[in-house]
């Protein structure tokens, strides 16, 4: 396993690009309708990104992803594909910015409720939410993988919700996915040990239903086996010798 430790010239180049994948959701947040197709959505991200940010929108060819961000929606777990389709009022949909700058990304992820959306939905998203908090908040240098593995599986867990086990955070810096894996589940003071100057992604995918998913025929859309509704919220999360920092807070949450 080959970890990349960031030089403070890389990570203040990270910050950039974490900076501005946080606008680009701060942007898209007032669009997000009923009515609106999730193609629309894609739209308007990629032209802010490449026409006012002069940067470049990561997923767009990314071994073959055909859109520049992703939209998954109520039981849709990753990786959605902006379409046609038009978002109504009861859907939650996760959108998914990834932001090239200088030659670095930036990851980040976030749910929005459309309309009139049922409680236990709304539930849903903000259990996901506390759940990445509390995995970030394990954060720092000497900490191990697993234990924002366990504090997000234990937070989800225990209000009976499940965990996504096939799919996980990651490295990040140059190569939109870089080592380690960074899995939402397992056992405080097992796995990697942190090191300041790591950059990675913590990026909870928590299911309503039972934690199994299937991929569509598009070889990219990944859904609940169990037709349940699914949420994620995602960070860009820079390790220091005695804490973190969160590279794609948002202004909303700063």
């Amino acid at each position: 396993m080959s970890i990349i430790i960031k030089t403070p010239a890389e990570i203040e180049k990270m910050r950039v690009s974490g900076r501005l994948a946080a606008d680009v959701l701060d942007m898209i947040a007032p669009y997000v309708v009923a009515g609106v197709t999730t193609n629309y959505l894609n739209d308007l991200c990629h032209n802010y990104i490449v026409d006012v940010q002069d940067a470049i929108p990561s997923p767009l060819n990314y071994r073959g992803f055909p859109k520049s961000i992703c939209t998954s929606i109520n039981h849709q777990v990753c990786h959605g594909i902006p379409s046609e389709k038009k978002l109504k009022s009861g859907d939650i949909i996760n959108i998914d910015i990834t932001v090239l700058k200088d030659g670095y990304h930036g990851d980040t992820s976030m749910m929005f409720c459309v309309g009139d959306v049922a409680p236990h939905a709304q539930r849903l998203c903000k259990i996901t939410q506390e759940a990445l908090f509390l995995g970030i908040e394990q954060i720092k240098a000497g900490a191990t993988l697993g234990d924002i593995g366990e504090a997000i599986q234990l937070h989800a867990e225990g209000n009976r919700y499940s965990v996504v086990r096939n799919f996980c955070g990651h490295g990040i810096g140059k190569d939109f996915h870089e080592e380690p894996q960074v899995l939402h589940y397992g056992n405080a003071g097992e796995g990697l040990v942190l090191e300041a100057g790591m950059i990675i992604t913590v990026e909870p995918m928590i299911n309503l239903g039972k934690y199994a998913t299937k991929s569509l025929g598009d070889g990219w859309t990944e859904v609940t086996k169990d037709h349940s509704l699914s949420a994620q919220y995602e960070h860009t999360v820079l390790v220091t010798e005695t804490g973190y920092e969160i590279l794609t807070l948002r202004q909303s949450e700063r």
